[in-house]
């Protein structure tokens, strides 16, 4: 079985953040964004990292150039589509779109983007290459999981992070989602009406687990983004912004 954690807070540069421990000993600076320290206003307060909501684009400006501070390199986000494409971190332009960024290079750090959906970092110490993934749904079942962990070479010396998404309990699907993956259907439980709560986190865990990683080098965060209070939540409120997982290689 995967280990549960709860991630540990960070105060760094003004911002809250949540880090991955396991990761930090190989070298790998990899957290997650909170809500706070940023300048955004209203339903965005105030870390929002996300240009296409509808936030001011200077303050997302600014809050992309807070965390790219705290995390001490240049921050590459991609457009993502919830899709199964993989890009370099080098690699990326305005307009790029993938869901899953991969570098070996510590002058920059690679993220992604979500308020709800399965954010991911898996690093191969040997080949110093890490990837982070943004998995939705749609992501999930079109297989950007395994594709990237097949990228990144031989599963067994894969460290995982699962970051912060919507618990199973929040999140209420229809029969196409379902229907979407088999592993879907495992996880769904019917809630009494026409729609089953289906849990995300778990499916990405049993995806890492099946593509042979070993349990104990994949980490689950307990903490989840129902109520919209520490991380954006699109399930809680609409509009929202959204927060982060970022990674670099820090040595």
């Amino acid at each position: 079985m995967q280990r549960p954690l709860s991630l540990p807070t960070q105060h760094r540069g003004g911002l809250v953040v949540y880090s991955f421990p396991h990761l930090a000993e190989v070298g790998v600076d990899a957290f997650v964004t909170g809500r706070e320290g940023g300048v955004s206003t209203g339903p965005y307060e105030s870390l929002n990292l996300g240009t296409h909501v509808e936030d001011e684009f200077a303050a997302v400006v600014t809050n992309r150039s807070l965390v790219s501070h705290v995390v001490g390199a240049p921050l590459v986000i991609a457009r993502q589509v919830h899709g199964s494409t993989i890009l370099e971190g080098a690699e990326v332009e305005p307009g790029s779109e993938a869901d899953a960024l991969v570098t070996r290079s510590s002058d920059l750090a690679v993220a992604v983007l979500v308020a709800d959906c399965v954010p991911l970092v898996l690093v191969n110490p040997r080949r110093h290459e890490l990837a982070v993934v943004h998995a939705g749904w749609r992501g999930m079942a079109a297989g950007i999981i395994e594709a990237t962990i097949s990228r990144l070479g031989d599963p067994t010396e894969l460290l995982v992070g699962v970051g912060p998404s919507i618990s199973g309990a929040a999140y209420q699907v229809g029969p196409d989602v379902v229907g979407a993956s088999p592993l879907f259907a495992r996880h769904a439980r019917e809630d009494g009406t026409d729609r089953s709560r289906l849990d995300l986190r778990a499916c990405s865990a049993d995806i890492v687990l099946a593509a042979g990683v070993a349990s104990e080098r994949l980490v689950v965060s307990t903490q989840v983004t129902d109520g919209g209070r520490n991380f954006f939540s699109d399930r809680t409120a609409r509009p929202c912004g959204r927060f982060a997982l970022v990674a670099r290689w820090a040595s």
